[in-house]
């Protein structure tokens, strides 16, 4: 499914300042499916149908990233937790489970981490991790992602290049199974169309938050009130093995799977594999 087909099926939730797109289809149990950096919803169009089979699948653009925007200039996860929030409660779903991706992870443990304060009305029912720095001590973040990430951000940004971003993707994708040309494409254009040297700077705080928020965000994994899970693409040098070591860890009593000739992008590199490993998680559930 291509990126135009993508967007043309969606909708765009208004609320003051925030503004929220999603695709929304199926039947069944709600899936909130929680995209990563620095691209967009059209990151899960591959899974889509089959997810879509079996779960009422709603899957959002993060603020600051795809086309949905607010006020980012402080407490990036914070306020892209309240934009789930948002739509969520918006939507009239009180519950819902979970499948996050690289920077969905976080936002996923923050929602977490709200059930477990009892300051919210959704009861998330499981969740399924892939790629994503949720353990900061065992995180590799890109030197231009660190870079970016400085206070040197907002100047580096505005000379962001496609090349730059072509090479960051590509490093972080399997040499087996690379991002194609239509995706790398088709991320930059939407990228830029959101103001993406601007933003990219903003959202890269998040990595300071992790420290921040480091106990409150753990704490849902240290002692999971829900079912939880972990597909890693092994081959990826930001979040791969040693990440899914750590859950582990945290978590031996849970799904943990390893997935070889797999980088950042599980759902995109090796779709049928990641596909796998989520469903014969939910049918032991």
């Amino acid at each position: 499914m291509d990126i135009k087909t993508w967007f043309a099926k969606g909708i765009v939730l208004y609320s003051e300042n925030t503004s929220i797109f999603y695709v929304r289809e199926g039947k069944g149990v709600p899936l909130l499916c929680i995209h990563g950096f620095p691209t967009s919803s059209w990151d899960f169009a591959l899974v889509f149908p089959e997810l879509s089979s079996k779960f009422d699948c709603i899957v959002p653009d993060l603020p600051g990233l795809g086309i949905s925007k607010d006020d980012l200039s402080s407490d990036i996860i914070m306020k892209q937790a309240d934009a789930i929030e948002l739509l969520m409660n918006e939507l009239k779903i009180d519950q819902a489970h979970i499948f996050a991706h690289d920077i969905g992870d976080t936002v996923a443990q923050e929602l977490l981490a709200r059930m477990n304060d009892k300051k919210t009305k959704i009861q998330w029912l499981s969740a399924v991790f892939m790629n994503g720095g949720m353990f900061p001590e065992v995180n590799t973040p890109r030197p231009i992602q660190k870079l970016l990430a400085s206070f040197l951000g907002p100047f580096l940004g505005y000379f962001l290049s496609k090349r730059t971003f072509d090479k960051t993707m590509r490093d972080i994708f399997s040499k087996k199974n690379p991002p194609s040309l239509e995706f790398l494409e088709s991320s930059w254009v939407l990228l830029e169309e959101n103001d993406g040297r601007k933003m990219i700077p903003l959202l890269l705080q998040y990595l300071k938050e992790r420290w921040t928020y480091l106990d409150r965000w753990r704490e849902p994994l240290k002692n999971p009130k829900i079912p939880m899970a972990m597909i890693n693409g092994i081959e990826d040098p930001i979040s791969g093995k040693p990440t899914a070591d750590f859950f582990l860890k945290l978590q031996p009593q849970s799904i943990t799977v390893f997935l070889e000739n797999t980088g950042h992008y599980p759902h995109i590199e090796t779709p049928k594999e990641a596909l796998k490993v989520f469903f014969k998680f939910h049918d032991s559930l």
